[in-house]
């Protein structure tokens, strides 16, 4: 598991190198402040909750993670601005994002991965963020 999320941040920055930032997701876009501590577009890594069962010498787990695409928005894009195609820019790059991970194999007894769920939001300061929910199962042996 250790090793699970830096595999997909790494794939993540070499499949999309329009990236400013990929990183673990610890509340980057949930700070108070004015300004953020991240640079855009970024995608965040993280909030795992993995069930575990119990198995003869092992544990057997389904879990979940998402990914944040996190863009910032200063460009007008309503009707007649001119810049309307910045809408479907984001969502390329979220489509991207999605294709980067759509089915990859991070490595050692996980499965490969499955998106499960996506939705958008936008978080203060003109940022949409787009967020995909993927699951896989991991076994890890008792030692």
């Amino acid at each position: 598991m250790e090793q699970l999320f830096l595999n997909i941040i790494q794939r993540i920055a070499e499949a999309m190198p329009e990236l400013s930032l990929v990183d673990e997701d610890y509340g980057q876009l949930e700070t108070q402040e004015d300004t953020y501590p991240v640079t855009f577009p970024c995608v965040l890594v993280g909030n795992i909750d993995t069930d575990w069962e119990d198995r003869p010498g092992q544990q057997r787990g389904h879990s979940s993670f998402t990914v944040r695409l996190a863009v910032d928005c200063y460009a007008d894009t309503y009707v007649g601005s001119g810049t309307e195609q910045a809408i479907t820019e984001r969502q390329q790059m979220s489509h991207a994002l999605y294709k980067t991970l759509s089915h990859y194999t991070a490595g050692g007894l996980v499965t490969s991965l499955v998106r499960t769920k996506s939705h958008d939001y936008t978080a203060p300061h003109g940022i949409k963020v787009y967020q995909h929910t993927f699951i896989f199962r991991q076994t890890e042996e008792d030692q």
